[in-house]
């Protein structure tokens, strides 16, 4: 499935920065770190648009395994794979991590993943899931409703958003996001971390409504909790996220990433 992935990428050698992106988003939420990485990240570094999101295609289903599975397909040959996630990209980065999918992930880095689901929001992610996009009369106002999905309101402009999440029809226009991804569930992180075979970090900004620092420390004994920072920390602030990268880095070194171990 790799060849129906828009792929982001740049950098040369190892390790490999694998960036996934959350729920509604692309891998566009990552542009804030690509003279960062341009200029810091000693190898190559590689964004794809999850199945059903920007510019990638529509899957058949939505899971955290078929998720994981387009994107470990589109990865090249690397000696050293580390990966930073957010949100539900978060969720296929632990996936990953578990060696289920033919990857050697080194170290792996969740940010801002929601862990703590109640009833009522997983019934309402359901709902959504049921629902089509709308149709809207002009670009703007589709560009707006893309930007409400990946929750990047009032952080990105309307006119920023690019042409590949958006869908241009005979009656109008309206994000490129299949809906049905909605239903993707809530994540069982007690398991996937459990299955990790690679040093993991959980990480959420200061005031992430999402996913607070009590939540995750009920999961990891020492998240790191990046001050002053929301849900979309990486867009907000992406030189934020560089104590996150530099741990990747360093926890990636002794990372054996062995599938199966």
């Amino acid at each position: 499935m790799s060849e129906s992935l828009r792929i982001q990428r740049g950098g040369q050698g190892e390790p490999l920065l694998l960036l996934v992106h959350g729920l509604g988003a692309s891998s566009d939420v990552w542009s804030g770190l690509h003279d960062g990485l341009a200029q810091r990240w000693a190898g190559s570094w590689l964004a794809p648009d999850l199945p059903g999101h920007g510019g990638s295609a529509r899957a058949a289903r939505y899971s955290f395994g078929q998720l994981a599975a387009a994107v470990a397909g589109a990865l090249p040959p690397a000696g050293r794979v580390v990966v930073l996630g957010h949100s539900l990209g978060g969720v296929v980065a632990l996936a990953l991590a578990s060696g289920w999918f033919g990857v050697r992930i080194a170290a792996v880095c969740g940010l801002g993943i929601k862990v703590a689901w109640s009833d009522e929001e997983l019934a309402r992610a359901q709902a959504l899931s049921a629902k089509p996009q709308p149709v809207y009369a002009t670009r703007r106002e589709a560009a707006e409703r893309q930007l409400k999905l990946a929750g990047l309101a009032g952080l990105s402009a309307p006119d920023a958003v690019p042409d590949a999440l958006l869908v241009q029809r005979a009656d109008g226009w309206s994000p490129a996001f299949d809906s049905a991804a909605f239903g993707v569930g809530a994540p069982d992180m007690s398991g996937l971390l459990a299955a990790a075979r690679a040093p993991v970090v959980l990480a959420a900004g200061e005031r992430d409504p999402m996913c607070t620092a009590e939540q995750l420390r009920k999961l990891v004994a020492q998240p790191l909790i990046l001050a002053g920072l929301g849900h979309n920390a990486h867009v907000e602030r992406p030189e934020a996220l560089w104590p996150l990268l530099d741990e990747l880095a360093r926890s990636g070194e002794s990372g054996t990433g062995e599938p199966g171990r």
